[in-house]
């Protein structure tokens, strides 16, 4: 088997090793009852200490690609592992083995290796995108705006701040979304020609006094509770509460991300919140929602995912404002 390892690369030479050990067994390069160099001798070879080749090696048997044969050395397994000890390692697994297979069936076909490696970029490049990542550097916020997505549309919502962007691979396969007051920043932050949907948001005072002023009159004596992890949401309700008529002592305003935040508001006539707090209030509690993504800006995501789904080559209109 050729082996390479690359010291002035940011990937540890542990993950080198290990990768290339496993994608040799996968290839069919290294074959079951097949001897491995010893530690000695990668050491030797690459300048690499022999303490890295033998914790390579023992994981690689804890994990069921190899075995050691006392007085003999390192061998590969005579049958793979069914499954990664770690379940959180399921997925990286599998994709470790459909890669294996994909570089047998393309050797067999005399393709080069470095043709495979052209093709497989050539398609990614142009796979449809396969998920919504939302962009803000409000974690809470971001929570949200993503629980609500997820309730509307197909396509998996995911999320990130905005210093994450500086993470490789971070936006593969990802249609960007951002709110309209945190647009122009992140489209500085995006690679060039990566387009960016625009959120448009409920304006969060409008909508709380509109939905007050219905509920306001019969209950405007009562206990009224304020529930959110998102901190602005608490203080913009809090605010507008007041400015409806309700005196200050009157507010229940609790933090949804301290411990013990739900105790009291079984008490209260109905509980301001956002959809993703709705959800893990007490039962008892009626809840008086405010909703960031409107009907009008759903109905336009599923619009574009339908353009998705209808041709392999349909990308999101740029800076598209939903």
């Amino acid at each position: 088997m050729r082996l390479w390892l690359n010291r002035t690369s940011e990937v540890s030479l542990h993950e080198q090793l290990s990768t290339q050990v496993v994608l040799g067994i996968l290839c069919q390069e290294l074959l079951p009852g097949q001897r491995l160099p010893s530690t000695r001798e990668l050491a030797r070879r690459f300048g690499i200490h022999a303490n890295t080749a033998s914790a390579v090696f023992r994981e690689l048997e804890r994990e069921g690609w190899l075995e050691f044969r006392h007085g003999s050395g390192v061998y590969v397994r005579a049958t793979r592992p069914s499954a990664p000890l770690a379940p959180e390692l399921a997925t990286e697994f599998a994709l470790d083995r459909l890669i294996g297979d994909l570089i047998v069936k393309a050797r067999k076909l005399g393709a080069a290796d470095s043709l495979v490696r052209e093709r497989l970029r050539r398609w990614l490049l142009h796979v449809p995108p396969s998920h919504w990542m939302v962009i803000d550097p409000d974690e809470e916020l971001r929570r949200i705006v993503m629980y609500e997505m997820e309730q509307v549309l197909a396509l998996p919502v995911a999320g990130c701040s905005p210093e994450q962007l500086a993470e490789p691979g971070l936006l593969q396969g990802a249609m960007p979304v951002s709110v309209p007051s945190k647009a122009e920043a992140v489209r500085k932050l995006l690679p060039a020609g990566t387009d960016l949907t625009v959120l448009q948001v409920h304006p969060i005072s409008l909508e709380l006094m509109l939905n007050l002023q219905r509920y306001m009159p019969q209950h405007a004596g009562e206990l009224v509770g304020i529930a959110s992890r998102w901190k602005e949401f608490q203080r913009i309700g809090q605010t507008m509460l007041i400015a409806a008529g309700l005196a200050p002592e009157s507010l229940l305003v609790r933090d949804a991300t301290t411990p013990g935040w739900k105790r009291g508001l079984e008490a209260t006539s109905g509980v301001v919140c956002d959809a993703f707090t709705a959800k893990i209030l007490p039962k008892a509690c009626h809840p008086i929602v405010y909703r960031l993504v409107g009907e009008a800006s759903a109905t336009q995501f599923r619009e574009m995912e339908n353009a998705l789904a209808g041709t392999t080559a349909a990308r999101p209109p740029a800076n598209t404002a939903v």
